[in-house]
């Protein structure tokens, strides 16, 4: 941020009245001061282990290293936040889970402190999806996290990892049983504090690779415990490796960024064209089955013509969701092919299961009651027209050509409804 006369103050120092906090609905504002709240006050509380200079030289070492990581991985970061459309998972556990094996609260929470202000002021603050308050929130949840992750240590009857280490395996049971209880409850206390939550587990938790991220991220911070108690020197050797996994991820990211549509999460026109073409080599192979949707929206310039254009993009996402509710599970793939217009690929099908199928889905959409600032989009309807391997062809542009021809079927004879090309012959 450029800093010229009188303009950087008001851009960095926003009036309380200004917090976009209050922008975030009663549900978000109330479990945002709730478990902030609580963060605080669990960190005030008594603790078993005590602060001395080798618990403060401890809470200086991950401090700085994961200032030092968020720095070389600074861009990275940027990047991947831009490019996420799944719950965005940042290395911080690396550090943190460490501290949850070697701190006490108070400096706990000066750790966590520290990596998200750190974190905030460096790498996210030219991203707008990440306001102040959200950041205190994370930081909170976070904190809360280490906390419970604390508590399971407490109840096995261990200070930290050091007492761990001399009870053998019922330490290194008791860790696990931290680590996987970090997991679980950062996970569930991420839910509430979302504006918006989503209909799909991947929405809702993000994708398997994201939570593998995460769970190797607790690992790392698991042995940067283990060393930092053990051969204090020996944790700077955990840098190299988060580097280079978190340059890996933003590739991974970046690729599936790059079959994706923006405005709604599914596959993009070449993305989905791509699964399709590999479904199709693989029925071919075993001779199996799968079936093809083409659905477009009823009279959705409508919607943009009434309520305007942001209101017909929040349409396209609800509907979106509201396809991938409606199908059968991972298997299947929803794409966007622009405008108003869904395709979905159902493998493995039987040919009569395929129309309960574009049913549900019709279903759904009907049902769809979609917010819009003041006013609600309701009456939403949408065609479908279904096409099945291998009886309404062989190769992939002959299956959405006969879908598109049962899909303008449906169009001309009333809309709202589901045509079989098998039923035009």
């Amino acid at each position: 941020m450029s800093m010229r006369g009188g303009a950087a103050p008001r851009a960095v120092f926003v009036p309380p009245t200004r917090w976009a906090l209050w922008r975030q609905g009663p549900r978000v504002i109330t479990y945002y001061l709730v478990s902030e709240t609580l963060a605080v006050v669990l960190t005030l509380r008594p603790s078993p282990i005590e602060v001395d200079r080798r618990t403060v030289a401890i809470l200086g070492v991950l401090l700085a290293l994961g200032v030092l990581q968020s720095e070389t991985g600074r861009r990275v970061e940027r990047i991947r936040r831009r490019v996420a459309s799944t719950p965005h998972i940042n290395m911080t556990s690396v550090w943190t889970f460490a501290g949850v094996l070697l701190l006490p609260p108070p400096l706990l929470a000066v750790l966590v402190t520290g990596l998200y202000l750190h974190l905030a002021m460096r790498s996210w603050y030219r991203l707008q999806r990440v306001p102040a308050s959200r950041t205190v929130s994370n930081a909170a949840i976070i904190l809360l996290s280490c906390y419970a992750a604390q508590g399971v240590l407490r109840l096995a009857g261990l200070d930290d990892v050091r007492s761990a280490m001399t009870h053998g395996w019922a330490g290194t049971f008791a860790v696990a049983a931290a680590g996987v209880t970090f997991f679980v409850v950062n996970a569930l206390l991420v839910l509430p504090a979302r504006r918006e939550i989503g209909r799909t587990p991947e929405a809702l938790f993000g994708t398997w690779a994201d939570n593998g991220l995460e769970v190797a991220t607790l690992c790392l911070g698991a042995l940067n415990a283990l060393a930092v108690a053990t051969l204090p020197g020996l944790v700077v050797l955990v840098l190299p490796p988060l580097l280079l996994l978190h340059r890996t991820v933003l590739v991974r990211q970046l690729e599936v960024a790059a079959h994706r549509d923006d405005k709604t999460g599914l596959y993009n026109t070449s993305g989905w064209h791509a699964l399709a073409e590999r479904t199709l080599a693989g029925a071919a192979r075993q001779r199996g089955t799968f079936g093809l949707l083409m659905l477009d929206l009823d009279h959705f310039k409508q919607v943009n013509d009434t309520h305007g254009h942001l209101a017909g993009d929040a349409v396209l996402r609800a509907v979106a969701e509201a396809i991938i509710a409606a199908v059968r599970g991972r298997g299947d793939a929803v794409g966007r092919f622009g405008g108003e217009e869904f395709v979905v690929l159902l493998p493995g099908i039987a040919h009569q299961d395929i129309a309960p199928v574009a049913e549900r889905i019709r279903r759904a959409i009907s049902a769809l009651t979609v917010p819009v600032g003041q006013l609600k989009v309701t009456g939403l309807s949408v065609s479908i027209g279904i096409a099945a391997y291998p009886t309404a062809g062989t190769v992939l542009q002959r299956l959405l050509d006969a879908a598109d021809t049962a899909l303008y079927h449906a169009k001309a004879t009333g809309r709202n409804k589901v045509v079989h090309v098998a039923d035009l012959v």
